[in-house]
């Protein structure tokens, strides 16, 4: 027999005033009807025939109104003393449908007399509609609490969702990858929340907050639901924005009923409860500090979240886990010991991290014998897990989107490009002057990854529109790398180079097509210039401080501690590394300009080269075996039509 499920607290209380306010509003009704009953008096007809014709002399009726077969009236003081008994002031009369002399004489003997229209149905009830729609809201408010009523009195609490044991998909530490140092870091929590007891007894305190920081998509809300998973508590998630609104002291109360609720859980269930706010910056700022205005509803907020966690007492087995990308943000008094104990940095995983990451992903989807999840892993670094999660749902989807049984290796190449750059744009329609612009473009820059040592060399080189770009040079980092050097940065601004110096040696022209390649040699050279010191002329220092989002990489403020001169040497210095790095770029490629036409033509006429074909048709490569015997028997056929056309391709391509 399945359980009705039992009303809440603040369904209880609405019930209880709905039922109050009901009998209350009926005492009244009663009184007023029996009131208006108990002050009027009910005359015969004779009666009230005999005062109607005395009431020019006596002035008994002071006024009447006929509605129907009935008159009502009211008396006068004297009326009310002689025949109203000294307190009935209204009186009553039923009268016969055909009287004739009733009507002249009221009209005669009454000073003011008023005839209405008999009340239909409808009369009545509209004079009783506003009684009845109190009654319907109250009716409704009482039955139906539980539903849509009830948000209007659940206005100040939590909006939360409760996970339990068995009512939701279970999430494991099996279903969390590449992040192995904050699984290791949250195994006593979980063994807390399984026998708080074995901690307690000993004196020692579970730490009260846990904080997850790191970039979007690494996985912060993933490891706090496989907590929950793992220990087998339940577990109350929230965002931070659900107790911001805008009247003041809503927020503060939605934090009280939560904590209520995760204590009153914890109590009843005799372990620990996880309480989860997802993206706490948004409640947990820092407070006013004299700049810009305050906010009182978040600021009453977080005082409220702040007494509460160093409010409850650890043997209620309660903890704090929270998720922000934003930890610079936070209010110090919400970051002290005592309330978040721990803080837990998650970054972007490595490339053992990442085939983890990939395996856990693939688990249901089909894939061919040849993937090799390993060679994917060393072509996506910096990729997060919800972004290694989107690129496999792109294989798949593509892979079903050819008919294929199963994703291949290609499926899942493809879904790679598609991730950073966007859907190839095999439609749009390109000039052949354009067409060729961009071949010689990016046949600089794949030429200059294959020629500077420094430099990753390139997977890919495309002509084919993809998302925001003409066309693209793939050159993924060969490893994970947390340095880099003064030659690899200088090597990657010359690299960039490549596509603006290839239009100027071929075309004798420059174009808009670099633009995007311009803004990354700049910042790259800025950076060189102000973080890293490695400007010979302004020496070992940095120059400004910028404050902004630490995991979102943008700068919100630079604060200028330099002087107009050392601004000035800035400038400088950052020309003269993009001028050389220009001046390296235009020499190999004016070195190796046959190589740099013969890549730009082959990419007109194929649109896509791997890296292989790129190193075979430059150069750097030898060629296979079939292509030998395929340029030999067309020699041994066509020898005259060789040497005739030879020249001339050359040329054109020149």
């Amino acid at each position: 027999m399945q359980d009705k499920k039992k009303p809440s607290g603040n369904q209880d209380v609405l019930r209880r005033l709905s039922l109050t306010l009901l009998i209350v509003l009926g005492i009244i009704f009663l009184f007023h009807l029996f009131s208006l009953k108990l002050n009027v008096k009910t005359l015969s007809y004779s009666d009230f025939y005999r005062l109607l014709e005395e009431n020019p002399q006596n002035r008994i009726i002071q006024q009447a109104k006929k509605i129907d077969n009935l008159i009502e009236g009211e008396f006068s003081l004297r009326g009310v003393k002689t025949i109203g008994e000294g307190y009935l002031r209204y009186f009553k009369v039923y009268i016969p449908e055909e009287d004739k002399e009733l009507i002249p004489l009221l009209r005669k003997n009454i000073e003011s007399f008023e005839i209405e229209p008999p009340r239909t149905i409808w009369t009545n009830i509209l004079y009783s509609l506003p009684t009845l729609l109190l009654l319907a809201f109250l009716w409704f408010s009482f039955y139906k609490g539980s539903q849509v009523g009830s948000r209007v009195w659940n206005f100040g609490r939590a909006r939360v969702q409760v996970i339990e044991k068995g009512k939701t998909p279970k999430v494991t530490f099996k279903d969390v990858a590449g992040i192995d140092e904050a699984k290791e870091e949250l195994k006593e929590i979980i063994e807390f929340l399984k026998d708080p007891k074995k901690f307690q007894r000993l004196g020692g305190r579970i730490p009260k907050g846990v904080l997850l920081v790191g970039p979007p998509g690494c996985g912060k809300t993933l490891l706090a639901k496989a907590v929950a998973g793992e220990a087998e508590v339940p577990f109350f998630s929230i965002s931070g924005s659900d107790f911001v609104e805008l009247f003041v002291g809503v927020g503060a109360s939605r934090v009280r009923d939560l904590f209520d609720q995760a204590k009153k859980t914890a109590r009843l269930g005799g372990r620990g409860t996880i309480v989860f706010i997802d993206e706490i910056d948004a409640v947990g700022r820092l407070r006013f500090a004299g700049i810009g205005g305050g906010h009182d509803e978040r600021e009453q907020t977080l005082n409220q979240l702040l007494v509460e966690m160093d409010g409850f007492q650890s043997e209620t087995g309660i903890i704090v886990m929270a998720a922000t990308n934003r930890p610079d943000v936070l209010d110090p008094a919400l970051l002290r010991p005592g309330r978040f104990d721990r803080h837990i940095v998650i970054y972007p995983p490595d490339i053992k991290g990442r085939e983890e990451i990939l395996k856990v992903h693939t688990r249901k989807i089909k894939l061919a014998k040849e993937v090799d999840l390993s060679k994917i892993a060393r072509q996506t670094p910096g990729f997060s897990g919800a972004d290694l999660e989107n690129l496999c749902n792109e294989a798949a989807l593509l892979a079903a989107r050819l008919n294929k049984d199963a994703v291949g290796q290609e499926e899942l190449n493809a879904a790679i490009e598609r991730v950073i750059m966007g859907p190839e744009k095999k439609s749009r329609i390109i000039s052949l002057q354009e067409k060729r612009l961009t071949a010689y473009h990016e046949a600089g820059h794949a030429l200059l990854s294959l020629l500077i040592p420094e430099v990753n060399p390139m997977t890919k080189v495309s002509i084919i529109p993809r998302g925001m770009a003409g066309g693209y040079t793939f050159a993924p980092p060969r490893e994970d790398r947390h340095y880099r050097s003064k030659k690899e940065l200088l090597g990657d601004i010359a690299m960039a180079l490549g596509g603006r110096v290839a239009e100027e040696i071929i075309f004798s022209d420059i174009t808009t097509g670099a633009t995007k390649d311009l803004e990354e040699v700049t910042r790259l050279a800025r950076q060189m210039v102000c973080d890293y010191g490695m400007s010979v002329r302004l020496g070992q220092r940095t120059l400004g401080r910028s404050q902004g989002p630490i995991f979102l990489g943008k700068d919100l403020v630079e604060e200028k501690d330099y002087s107009e001169e050392t601004a000035r040497l800035i400038d400088e210095e950052i020309k003269n590394i993009i001028d050389e790095c220009y001046l390296r770029a235009k020499d190999l490629l004016v070195k190796n300009k046959d190589k740099l036409s013969k890549l730009a033509e082959a990419l007109l006429e194929k649109e896509v080269l791997d890296v292989e074909e790129t190193k075979r048709i430059i150069g750097l490569l030898e060629p296979k075996k079939e292509d030998l015997q395929k340029t030999q028997d067309l020699e041994n056929n066509h020898p005259q039509d060789i040497a005739n056309n030879g020249p001339n391709q050359t040329q054109n391509q020149n």
